[in-house]
């Protein structure tokens, strides 16, 4: 069986939320077996024979409403809407979705997700707009604060109330396995987070993105209770997601999605 085996996340009954595992898919070696990111270096027949395997798995009605982005990570968020999906050329598609690191939507039967390897994939979900987000935000995002961006932008474009907004943060790496230089370190302290609670010091400086990301929820106005932290760390599960630390960077990514119900 080649099916794909996803990790589901209780979101809301309202959306199908989800990290794609490394179980099932055609790709080999250290884009085995379920990769669906085209510029990681994987073979594209099986990358487009796996992107199919979960448009199946999903439901989808057809290839063009599963969204994925080419990350730069930057702090773009860009709309997926009526426009986008009726775009018939598919180079002014893709490079509609170049540079871009967060996709927000309000359509149903729209899978809009982000690809990660040890960075952070935040899924979001206002259950009163009926509107949903998937963010990457790797360490660079995050000192970019992509995460308060995107639910800026969810509130400037859809009238998003932050205390409305469900939050995953998805696995990605821990504390305790990103180990980081000392100018990473500064980068994080220069632009104003608080050191005491997002890092510690052992033979080098590590970063928790986990609860910088957390912090950034709650400071966009996100109920703490709203926020779920899956806690599972790629680098010491890279089994089961892919971690480019461990396999390095010519290795698959984990796909996190998360597409609004049809029957909402």
């Amino acid at each position: 069986m080649n099916s794909p085996v996803l990790t589901y996340y209780d979101l809301s009954p309202d959306v199908v939320a989800f990290s794609t595992t490394r179980r099932g898919g055609y790709s080999v070696a250290r884009y085995g077996g379920f990769n669906i990111n085209r510029w990681c270096g994987d073979d594209p027949a099986a990358v487009e024979r796996n992107r199919r395997l979960l448009c199946g798995e999903l439901g989808l009605a057809s290839d063009d409403r599963l969204i994925i982005p080419h990350q730069t990570h930057d702090t773009a968020v860009f709309d997926v809407s009526e426009d986008f999906l009726a775009e018939p050329d598919v180079a002014r598609r893709d490079a509609a979705l170049e540079g871009i690191d967060a996709l927000m939507t309000d359509i149903p039967g729209v899978c809009v997700g982000v690809s990660t390897a040890d960075c952070i994939p935040v899924l979001l979900y206002d259950e009163v707009r009926h509107v949903c987000c998937a963010v990457h935000a790797g360490w660079r995002g995050t000192v970019g604060r992509i995460v308060e961006r995107a639910v800026l932008a969810m509130r400037n474009r859809f009238g998003t109330h932050p205390e409305y907004l469900r939050a995953i943060i998805g696995p990605g790496i821990s504390l305790q396995a990103f180990e980081v230089g000392d100018e990473v370190y500064d980068t994080f302290r220069d632009a104003g987070f608080d050191m005491e609670a997002i890092s510690r010091r052992y033979d080098k400086w590590h970063i928790d993105l986990w609860t910088c990301n957390r912090m950034q929820l709650e400071h966009s106005g996100l109920r703490s209770d709203a926020i779920n932290t899956v806690g599972v760390c790629t680098y010491f599960h890279s089994d089961e997601y892919f971690s480019a630390r461990r396999l390095g960077v010519s290795s698959g990514r984990i796909f996190s999605g998360i597409m609004i119900k049809d029957n909402r």
